[in-house]
């Protein structure tokens, strides 16, 4: 059973969300990171970076597979964990703290709401 922590928000496509103030960090699930076995590299996007919701923003790469990371909201990337440049290896560890990929300013943080919680997301991957 995967690690689905109830203070966050999910969405189909297997990334978390953490409201801190008016800005999101985003990864990618326990669920997922599991799925793509041990991560090799992670593309990360350029700061200032403007996303709608739904773009591909990022791109994580396994010894398995690639898959791409899709944003949650529409916002501006503010931030991006830049030690997963050396240890992209941070997303298996610990894929809801020190595995973090990006921060984004949300054009409408009220938006979180249409995600999925976490009673829906386990419903979503089947537990």
């Amino acid at each position: 059973m995967s690690d689905i922590p109830e203070n966050l928000y999910y969405t189909a496509e297997h990334e978390w969300i953490r409201v801190e103030g008016d800005d999101l960090v985003v990864g990618i699930t326990a669920h997922a990171q599991d799925a793509l076995t041990e991560i090799v590299y992670v593309e990360l996007p350029d700061v200032g970076t403007i996303i709608e919701e739904q773009d591909e923003f990022s791109s994580i790469e396994s010894v398995k597979s690639v898959s791409s990371i899709f944003a949650p909201l529409a916002g501006n990337i503010t931030e991006v964990n830049e030690e997963l440049d050396d240890t992209p290896e941070l997303i298996n560890q610990d894929p809801y703290g020190a595995g973090w990929i990006v921060r984004i300013v949300p054009r409408d943080i009220d938006a979180v709401n249409g995600l999925l919680n976490a009673a829906a997301y386990r419903e979503v991957i089947g537990e």
